[in-house]
């Protein structure tokens, strides 16, 4: 007698006992039947996936093997294997386990079949209470396709209606080398076969119980596969005998289904902007010689060689703001440069003989402060522009600057030595030789030290009895109207001190800070909307995109309790951003309305809304009116199902 008999004969002397104990009454408990539901196929390269399968392949499968002699097809006059009635893909053949508990099997070995028709594969499915999946661990092709194309589909099934899932790895690893390996760390047969993270990773996906099985012989089937299914079996027994008939699966399909509600449409994107800090600088150093305040000269003719911004410079280099912010106007001028004492009379950098001098500047702006500097090394007479072009963009793209100065000295050796005395006074120690400089990275905060400080400040704004000292060099760099404004005919550029109106002095602050340091970090939705106002009104597009950016976020982040009840009104925040053109903001909170329309749609602010922008809520509005009227119609005719109910008892 073999072991699954001798299995089969130690469950029917049992089966009496465990049904009573199962079903909790006497033998007289009608008979239980459960159905299990079989996927794949156990042997390589598809197995017995055709139409054409016979008998005997349905006789070495893994659940036949496992219900031994027991196992028998509804019809066994056919010489073909039993079909579902709805399903062909699915043979069905039946056992009895537990004495008298009867065991129904519909097992489609092929995937491919279940295209054919897969809403009678859901209506198969939704009438099992285990499912079985199978696969071979020498075939991963075909594990490949379950993976990706099948299981994506019986995941929410699965997890739906709570079915327990097995999924059983069948055969033993190849290995050419020597016998099968079961390590799971090794990947000598990965190439063709399933390894076991892949096969417990897609029983995590499924929440399935995962299983190996080296062969179908009597003691993996019975011992390891038979112990668990008896287990989920046990389980659905005892569920099953809990359950009252009426709520049993058979009894729910007379009862109406709940209409289905679909998910919210997907919010639009707030799009910001690229960061055009460093371009804004090099437009200042390229074009913003009216705002200059530093003169540099050759050492040896005296020639002048460009201007700068004694603010961009203190701001950039420590050196510099030595040189300019540290020395006394009556001082004899002298180089501060750090190389100084290294190379003897070979400095960088020195004052002019005269000083500093009060001149009248062109355009009839206010006379100011002008730095004369005097470049004594030649290397950095033939490469300045190219070094203050390095410093505005922030001082840190050195490949370029190297390779900049390489084209222009042509001459290694020099390039270097400049390299060495860029950095002494830029404030950089000399990088290794075998560390890469990265080419592409966000440009630092480098003016973030001039933000709201009185150094070289050369305006201030009065806002609402506030003094706010700033540069003008940096506010015409970022802000076209602040270039305007200083650069044109007006008032402001005759004038140290600018008075603002109609903002206030945290807003006005904030919109300052953006400009020397390219963030914005509002703390709440009403300073983003009064920054979102005040960068409209100075026409700075992408600070004004961060502003819608960090109200979606905000509006975004609150729990429904908090939106209902908060001060906050949105339809009046969805007229100021028309107001202010803030498009992308405006149609964000139209369809945030929409989509929270049970909320808003009770408010009484809800009333301002215009027809047009009432008809496109509307048409937006989650849930829809259609849901609702479906959902009144089905609890209306579950109260009618609970009175008949009431009556007939």
């Amino acid at each position: 007698m073999t072991e699954s008999a001798i299995g089969l004969n130690r469950q029917d002397s049992r089966g009496t006992a465990l049904s009573q104990a199962v079903c909790g009454v006497d033998s007289k408990c009608p008979r239980r039947s459960i159905h299990i539901v079989a996927l794949g196929s156990e042997c390589p390269g598809g197995g017995p996936g055709e139409e054409t399968a016979g008998p005997g392949q349905i006789q070495s499968g893994l659940l036949w093997s496992y219900l031994g002699h027991g196992a028998r097809e509804l019809d066994p006059n056919s010489m073909t294997p039993s079909r579902h009635p709805l399903n062909p893909a699915f043979m069905e053949y039946q056992s009895r386990v537990f004495g008298d508990v009867r065991v129904m099997v519909r097992d489609c070995p092929s995937w491919d079949l279940l295209d054919s028709d897969w809403a009678s594969v859901r209506s198969v499915l939704e009438q099992a209470d285990i499912v079985v999946i199978k696969y071979s661990v020498n075939d991963k092709l075909a594990f490949q396709q379950v993976r990706n194309g099948y299981a994506p589909r019986l995941r929410p099934l699965l997890r739906h209606w709570g079915l327990p899932v097995i999924l059983v790895a069948i055969g033993a690893r190849l290995n050419d080398e020597g016998p099968p390996c079961t390590c799971p760390l090794c990947a000598s047969d990965w190439s063709s076969c399933v390894p076991h993270s892949e096969g417990l990773q897609l029983s995590r996906d499924l929440g399935a119980t995962y299983l190996e099985l080296p062969s179908l012989n009597n003691f993996f089937v019975g011992r390891y596969f038979g112990s668990v299914l008896e287990y989920f079996m046990i389980q659905c027994l005892k569920q099953k005998a809990k359950e009252r008939p009426d709520k049993r699966r058979g009894h729910r399909l007379n009862e109406p289904r709940p209409p289905h509600l679909d998910q919210p449409a997907r919010l639009p994107p707030v799009r910001v902007e690229e960061s055009s800090f460093s371009q804004d600088l090099q437009w200042l150093l390229e074009r913003g010689v009216q705002f200059a305040d530093v003169a540099f000269y050759a050492g040896e003719s005296g020639k002048e060689l460009g201007w700068a911004h004694a603010s961009v410079l203190c701001a950039v280099s420590p050196y510099f703001r030595q040189l300019l912010v540290g020395r006394q106007a009556w001082e004899r001028p002298v180089s501060r440069c750090n190389c100084r004492e290294r190379e003897g009379p070979h400095s960088l950098l020195s004052t002019w003989d005269g000083g500093v001098d009060d001149l009248p500047r062109a355009d009839g702006h206010p006379p100011g402060h002008l730095s004369r500097l005097v470049v004594k090394d030649p290397l950095l007479c033939l490469c300045l522009w190219e070094t203050l072009m390095f410093l505005y963009r922030g001082a840190w793209e050195w490949e370029y600057l190297e390779e900049a100065i390489a084209e222009k000295l042509k001459n290694p050796l020099a390039v270097a030595q400049l390299m060495d005395r860029i950095r002494s006074f830029a404030g950089r120690e000399k990088a290794p030789r075998d560390t890469p400089t990265p080419r592409s990275q966000p440009c630092p905060l480098t003016l973030g030290s001039l933000f709201n400080s009185p150094l070289y400040s050369d305006v201030i704004f009065m806002v609402q009895g506030s003094v706010l000292p700033a540069h003008r060099a940096v506010l015409v760099a970022r802000c076209d109207v602040m270039a305007a404004m200083f650069s044109g005919k007006y008032a402001e550029a005759r004038s140290r001190v600018v008075p603002i109106h109609g903002v206030s002095s945290d807003t006005f602050l904030a919109f300052l800070e953006y400009l020397y340091t390219d963030t914005c970090c509002p703390a709440s939705v009403l300073q983003a909307m009064a920054v979102l106002v005040c960068a409209e009104m100075y026409q700075v597009k992408r600070l004004q995109h961060l502003c819608e950016v960090c109200v979606c976020a905000y509006l975004q982040n609150m729990p429904s309790r908090e939106l209902a009840s908060t001060g906050i009104s949105v339809i009046r925040l969805l007229k100021r951003a028309k107001c202010h053109n803030a498009d992308q903001l405006y149609v964000w909170l139209l369809h945030f309305i929409a989509n929270n329309y049970l909320i808003f749609s009770h408010k009484p602010d809800f009333l301002e809304l215009s027809d047009e922008e009432r008809e496109q809520v509307e048409r937006l509005r989650w849930p829809s009116r259609g849901y609702l009227q479906e959902l009144s119609e089905y609890q209306q005719r579950r109260r009618q199902i609970r009175k008949s109910r009431c009556s007939i008892m």
